[in-house]
């Protein structure tokens, strides 16, 4: 049994999931993996099942939502399947090698050796770590972390990533429930979130690859909806409103 395992969301993303499970499980430390599929037509699914069936039983699970119901709630569903079971470490990570596996140590080694609650893979806390990502977007996202910090305070200089390690004792006080936004917010607001119940956040400085394979699932609403988002949470945080989840 290992303490640990990765959430991946994935919607068609059958040039990837195959190759990403098998780096993870390659690494020396033992990782186990959570595949949430929003119902991907491509047979995303079929492929992790075949996996599960063949190779990996006690390592790869998979649960399957009809449809895409956003990435936040992808998150929120393998937060609580997670927590229904014994890992003391829950990571993010994307099916389409932007997230480099190797890295999973260096956040683990974050939050299990140097004792902090929240490890991020940060694109920003070492200048610009991004390869073949178009410059407006570079631009879009450095600026808007730079926004979110100015709104908030928050320290933290990349709060969109989605490469992160939780203790499970911050999934556990988290109101899951009362998490409201399902794009770029989402990352904002857990990690915002996070800080604001006093849990200890560090940045892990991590190199992004833009994806090679299959399509990317970003879009304008969820720059919009990051925008507002954040002046949503401040105004939270300012009126008490971001609290433990109630036992």
């Amino acid at each position: 049994m290992s303490d640990s395992i990765v959430l991946i969301p994935t919607y068609n993303e059958k040039e990837n999931i195959e190759s990403i499970i098998r780096a993870v499980f390659n690494l020396e430390k033992k990782f186990h993996i959570l595949v949430i599929d929003d119902g991907s037509p491509d047979g995303t699914a079929d492929i992790v099942k075949r996996l599960m069936d063949s190779e990996f039983k006690d390592r790869l699970f998979i649960e399957e939502r009809a449809g895409k119901l956003g990435l936040g709630t992808a998150y929120i569903h393998g937060f609580k399947w997670a927590l229904k079971r014994p890992y003391d470490y829950i990571f993010e990570m994307d099916a389409d090698f932007s997230h480099d596996p190797n890295d999973l140590p260096r956040l683990y080694a974050a939050c299990h050796d140097e004792g902090y609650d929240v490890a991020v893979g940060s694109r920003y806390c070492s200048g610009v770590n991004v390869v073949n990502w178009p410059m407006g977007r570079v631009l879009m996202s450095y600026f808007a972390s730079k926004y979110v910090r100015f709104i908030t305070r928050f320290k933290v200089r990349d709060t969109t990533a989605g490469f992160v390690c939780y203790r499970r004792k911050v999934l556990e006080t988290i109101d899951l429930d009362k998490i409201k936004f399902k794009g770029y917010a989402f990352q904002i607001e857990m990690k915002y979130t996070a800080h604001v119940l006093g849990f200890k956040i560090k940045e892990v400085s991590v190199i992004f690859v833009n994806r090679r394979l299959g399509t990317s699932k970003m879009n304008t609403s969820i720059f919009g909806e990051a925008f507002f988002g954040v002046i949503d949470l401040r105004w939270r945080k300012l009126t008490g409103k971001i609290q433990p989840r109630a036992n």
